[in-house]
């Protein structure tokens, strides 16, 4: 099933169903007015939207014209937003830049931050700061929704416990980061609001791409309308999605609805780094890490951050080459 959120006069906007297609939608007051009101009575809500989803997939249902640029994130809001860093590759790039050594632990337990979850951005709104000194960066991220995660629950019941999954740019402040965490307490102003697809999809959307926990495909961002990267998110992903989850919920439970971020995806290769596409590798899903690779070969980092008017697009494509979440569409803007 495909989900989305349109903007309405209303903070959490209205619930649709979408079709496979992605062209017509329909919305569904009398099962849920909120996707969060879907995943707090999933039992119930599923098959009822299984239904509506079929005969909207076959023409029974007519609905109407369904356009991204009328949502919000499939969540407006949530009560839980977390971020791992489950492809270690990035981090290990991250580190060598600055001359330090990855700890042997990071193989073995995933990072995780919590980020804001109260003021998510639309998948096609600007991005708008009021300055572009901060070092202004994208990371096309995927992300899985969860249903209710008892405390301490096992790597199975995490695997169980995934409903949705989303695409993300999770927008980062490169300049700003440094001072936050030499203060010993973590992200805060260096993590502003995060963006996801227009549309979130149920795991079988993905076929034989879901496995492992893991979504088997590239993930394309096209920054300013070039390609910029496209490695494959099962690939170099060190924690799958079961174990993020487990790893969250590790002192406390997580409520239906909760979102967990994978981290920025990042493939080695065959490499120490990577290799840009103009070189004939993958690419990267940040300009961090391009910047981390230059001062590695070359002593500083020429790539620049995003300026105002510049533009970010974040897609990934089924194997017959359709688009299974919509695009995250774009720009970045000076706030006045």
């Amino acid at each position: 099933m495909k989900f989305a959120t349109l903007k309405n006069q209303t903070r959490d906007g209205q619930f649709v169903v979408v079709n496979r297609t992605m062209t017509r939608c329909v919305s569904v007051p009398n099962i849920a007015n909120t996707l969060q009101q879907v995943l707090d009575d999933w039992q119930r809500c599923a098959p009822l939207l299984e239904d509506i989803y079929r005969d909207l997939n076959s023409g029974i249902i007519e609905g109407f014209v369904f356009d991204p640029e009328y949502c919000e994130s499939p969540f407006p809001r949530a009560f839980h937003w977390a971020d791992g860093s489950a492809y270690v590759n990035h981090v290990e790039l991250v580190r060598k830049a600055r001359g330090a050594e990855i700890p042997e632990s990071f193989w073995r337990e995933p990072l995780l931050y919590q980020g804001g979850s109260d003021s998510f951005i639309g998948a096609c709104d600007d991005i708008a700061f009021t300055s572009q000194e901060w070092g202004i960066d994208f990371e096309a991220e995927i992300a899985v929704v969860t249903d209710d995660v008892a405390m301490g629950c096992s790597q199975d019941e995490a695997a169980k416990a995934i409903r949705l999954l989303m695409l993300v740019n999770d927008v980062s402040l490169r300049s700003l980061i440094p001072t936050e965490l030499a203060k010993g307490f973590g992200f805060y102003q260096s993590k502003p609001s995060s963006v996801f697809s227009p549309v979130a999809i149920t795991v079988d959307e993905l076929g034989d791409a879901w496995r492992d926990n893991k979504v088997h495909l590239p993930l394309r961002s096209y920054f300013n309308g070039q390609a910029f990267g496209y490695p494959d998110a099962g690939q170099d992903m060190t924690f799958d999605f079961s174990q993020l989850i487990k790893h969250a919920a590790k002192t406390r439970p997580l409520s239906a609805g909760t979102i967990i971020g994978s981290g920025t995806v990042s493939n080695k290769q065959g490499t120490d780094f990577g290799t840009a596409i103009s070189e004939g590798g993958v690419g990267y899903s940040c300009i961090a890490e391009i910047r981390m690779i230059e001062t590695i070969r070359d002593g500083s980092p020429s790539t620049a951050f995003m300026h105002f008017g510049d533009h970010i697009k974040i897609e990934m494509l089924d194997e017959k080459g359709d688009s299974l979440f919509g695009a995250i569409e774009q720009k970045v803007v000076e706030k006045r």
